[in-house]
């Protein structure tokens, strides 16, 4: 006969009630894993799609760099269209190289990162003495009765 909640032990109380936590812990993985996959596979499928579209715009600035030529090579020889094209293109290609170096010189490390980690660390850990910076550290003497 089964008991009422009054009449069950504390124990058999405490029992069930992380049976049903650790049951939804699980069930909330699992939810959280079905999630994941959905997503997983939505962003690859996106990421496939634009990898498509990007081929076909390039395919599409080739064809473009072909019809530019063609139309100024109306005024000028047909090697000198072709090759005012292909310079064109070398001059756009190192000037967005340039600002990318640009970009990446003024990339600051994450020194403010590092420095709160730091931080956190020393509170977590006062009594331990820097080994990290370069500064000499102090070294504590005690006092004698002297004074020296």
């Amino acid at each position: 006969m089964p008991q009422t909640p009054e009449e069950e032990s504390l124990g058999s109380l405490v029992a069930q009630a992380s049976d049903h936590i650790s049951t939804l812990v699980r069930s909330e993985i699992e939810l959280a894993k079905a999630e994941f996959r959905f997503d997983a596979k939505r962003v690859l499928t996106a990421g496939g799609l634009f990898a498509a579209a990007a081929f076909m715009a390039h395919l599409c600035l080739i064809l473009a760099s072909f019809a530019i030529a063609f139309v100024l090579a109306q005024w000028m020889p047909t090697w000198v269209a072709f090759l005012a094209v292909t310079v064109f293109y070398l001059l756009v290609a190192g000037l967005l190289v340039y600002v990318g170096v640009r970009k990446l010189k003024g990339l600051a490390g994450m020194k403010r990162t590092a420095r709160s980690l730091k931080g956190l660390k020393e509170i977590a850990h006062p009594d331990e003495v820097p080994v990290a910076d370069d500064r000499p550290v102090p070294v504590k003497r005690p006092v004698t009765p002297g004074g020296v």
